[in-house]
């Protein structure tokens, strides 16, 4: 999991939260709002949760505030996930996030002129949606992330 920040056309700042399967390169949300602290986070954890009936053994994060919340960590207690934190300073402990959250931001964020909240959710599901069914990965033998997903589920 990660973040990333753009800007509505008006110059409002949202930030997107990323969520991305390491193995299958399935994005499996990305979750943009004006304001996002770990409540939400463990929210949309829960939702993915009950989705994909099935929880994650560990998840990679950096040392932002919403990943040291007490609530992200109560939920991964709770769930029996392992919270991985990157050192500070040092992006490439996240590879497989960052590389992600590039072609999120020259893909999606560069290219779209967001006008609303409503907008820029509708913008960013529509290139998900596409990164995950309509794009084949080397690193996944000419898959998907879909495809990968759906093989190891």
């Amino acid at each position: 999991m990660d973040f990333v920040s753009d800007q509505l056309f008006d110059g409002r700042k949202f930030r997107s939260l990323t969520i991305v399967d390491n193995y299958t390169r399935f994005c499996l949300d990305i979750y943009p709002e004006q304001g996002i602290k770990g409540e939400q986070v463990v929210t949309v954890l829960e939702r993915l949760k009950e989705e994909c009936n099935a929880i994650p053994k560990k998840i990679r994060v950096d040392n932002g505030s919403e990943f040291i919340s007490k609530v992200l960590d109560k939920w991964a207690y709770e769930n029996q996930v392992i919270l991985d934190f990157s050192r500070p300073g040092k992006p490439t402990d996240n590879a497989y996030i960052e590389s992600f959250n590039g072609s999120f931001r020259d893909e999606c964020l560069n290219t779209n002129w967001f006008l609303s909240m409503e907008d820029a959710i509708e913008k960013i599901e529509e290139w998900r949606a596409e990164y995950n069914t309509f794009r084949p990965h080397s690193s996944l033998g000419g898959l998907t992330p879909q495809e990968m997903w759906q093989k190891t589920s």
